[in-house]
């Protein structure tokens, strides 16, 4: 298979041929003069933001958070970034945002339980969308969003940019080139250490409206460890580590494999060493992702020591031919006859897809980075803006983010009924299981309503 047979055929997105080849303001991203506007200004969505007014002429005017100092704080940040130097009107709803109906483009990066709504509602306003992955904390919230991209005609991008990591890219096609071999198991991980956490509760800062952060969410006591970014560490507001960390290595896996949703879904773990702290997400876990012929499995576990502790958070392929390990920080290649190793970092100058951090010294700098992860947005980024002028699929678009999201939200369904189960995707229920399926939807705490494929 040629260089063009395979980027044809691969499934790499809008971007594919232009890969790490476009400066920045480029000839056709120059006519990209969109106006945009973000949902949920803190961590990442500054950083995902910014690394998109670097790739492209667009005008940010638009900015909303329920919390009044990182709004207040993005807008200055963006000001001194845009080229307009304007500061973005900022919103503390972002039903008054989208209400205005006058924005190409809606950044989506609240914590998980806040991403379903806002993404339907801007698909409504007639905007294309980003939304940060997963994609909702249950099934049916991801078959509603699903729904609305393609009801209203979005483009959407998922932030899942393992799809758009310029290492992988070559990662991905020595497994196209049959460099593996037949591949049997791939066992994805994470293996981050977490310590025992009990802030007290205490009254919501004045700068945090709490009741519309809960949202659709149970209402719990605030306290330091919810707000801002340890939200993470509760079930009800996400899907724990494989919700976290698990969907993007999950989801790199069946891009680099081709591989749609899986046959069988069985999963077991619990909070077994951190129970003594609040946060209630399990601490251990390992899951099965039934391909017939493959296996995927998941394991995270936040104690012990690490197997490898450079590829602490990784997917490894077990090939007839060679073993592949990587993440986001590189890859190995090691072929099991004694053939040549190929090592690569992330950053790796020998790289057949470099990165394109020399291009942009003001993210050494920048608050919250990750530095190495910044050349994959903007690649995704660039795929994203692409796919909205040729009105395309992104690279991530949101059918495949909703795949690798359910797959995360069914094992843990698995993790809490004690059993496996079958999945039948097409149907997008568990089959012979009603317990199961009642599940799939959360309740939503009132006056939120829970959106269905129907309602959207």
């Amino acid at each position: 298979m040629n260089r063009r047979t395979f980027l044809k055929t691969s499934g790499l997105g809008c971007a594919a041929l232009a890969l790490n080849k476009i400066p920045a303001f480029a000839a056709d991203l120059a006519d990209q003069k969109k106006r945009v506007g973000l949902i949920g200004t803190g961590w990442y969505g500054k950083v995902d933001l910014l690394r998109l007014i670097q790739i492209a002429p667009i005008e940010v005017v638009s900015l909303c958070d329920v919390d009044k100092r990182l709004l207040a704080e993005a807008a200055e940040i963006v000001a001194e970034r845009q080229l307009s130097k304007k500061k973005p009107r900022t919103y503390g709803d972002y039903r008054e945002m989208l209400k205005e109906k006058d924005l190409d483009l809606v950044l989506i990066a609240t914590p998980d339980h806040w991403h379903a709504l806002p993404m339907i509602a801007a698909a409504q306003s007639g905007a294309d969308i980003y939304v940060q992955k997963p994609i909702g904390v249950d099934v049916v919230e991801c078959q509603a969003m699903v729904a609305a991209a393609r009801k209203h005609g979005r483009v959407v991008q998922v932030g899942t940019q393992r799809r758009s990591t310029p290492h992988l890219f070559e990662a991905q096609e020595l497994i196209k080139e049959g460099r593996l071999g037949r591949i049997g198991l791939v066992e994805t991980y994470c293996y981050g250490r977490r310590g025992i956490s009990n802030p007290p509760d205490q009254p919501p800062p004045e700068n945090l409206d709490y009741e519309m952060w809960t949202g659709p969410a149970p209402m719990r006591p605030f306290n330091s460890g919810v707000h801002p970014r340890s939200w993470r560490n509760y079930m009800e507001y996400g899907n724990g580590t494989i919700g976290d960390m698990g969907i993007h290595m999950v989801d790199m896996v069946r891009w680099m494999l081709n591989l749609g949703a899986p046959q069988r879904i069985s999963s077991t773990g619990g909070n077994y060493f951190h129970k003594e702290g609040k946060p209630n997400i399990p601490d251990m876990q390992t899951a099965t992702f039934d391909y017939g012929d493959l296996q995927v499995t998941w394991e995270h576990r936040h104690f012990g020591a690490q197997p490898d502790p450079k590829y602490w958070w990784g997917a490894n392929f077990y090939g007839e031919k060679a073993t592949l390990k990587a993440s986001v920080f590189g890859f190995d290649f090691v072929p099991l006859d004694g053939g040549t190793a190929i090592h690569r970092e992330w950053n790796d100058a020998n790289a057949k897809y470099p990165v394109d951090s020399d291009k942009y010294p003001e993210d050494k700098a920048e608050k919250g980075i990750e530095y190495h992860v910044a050349p994959a947005i903007r690649e995704h980024m660039k795929d994203l803006l692409q796919c909205t002028a040729s009105r395309g699929r992104a690279r991530a678009d949101i059918n495949e983010g909703s795949i690798s999201t359910s797959m995360c939200v069914l094992a843990n369904l698995s993790l809490q009924l004690k059993r496996s189960f079958a999945w039948d995707e097409t149907k997008g229920r568990v089959v012979g299981d009603e317990e199961a399926n009642q599940l799939l939807a959360r309740p939503y705490r009132s006056p939120w309503r829970h959106p269905t494929p129907e309602t959207v």
